[in-house]
């Protein structure tokens, strides 16, 4: 179930006005696209934020695997007790 908060966000007054003047029906259908743009907006910075993460495996990845660094060593290392 997606439970609904009220925020509050500043807009030019002729906006304010239009909204404060619309139908339910209308100011329902603004809240669905306003929610729909945040949503998307917010999404984005963490979308860039894990593709950037994954890039830098790979980056760290490649690079250790040309220093020598293979699957059993690997293994080694991880499973090493000390």
């Amino acid at each position: 179930m997606n439970t609904k908060e009220e925020i509050t966000i500043k807009v030019p007054s002729n906006i304010a006005l239009a909204y404060r003047n619309a139908t339910e029906a209308e100011r329902e259908q603004i809240e669905l696209k306003l929610a729909a743009i945040m949503q998307l907006q917010f999404k984005t910075p963490r979308k860039d934020a894990i593709a950037r993460l994954r890039n830098t495996m790979d980056g760290v990845s490649k690079e250790a695997q040309t220093k020598g660094l293979t699957p059993e060593i690997l293994e080694l290392i991880l499973n090493d007790d000390e």
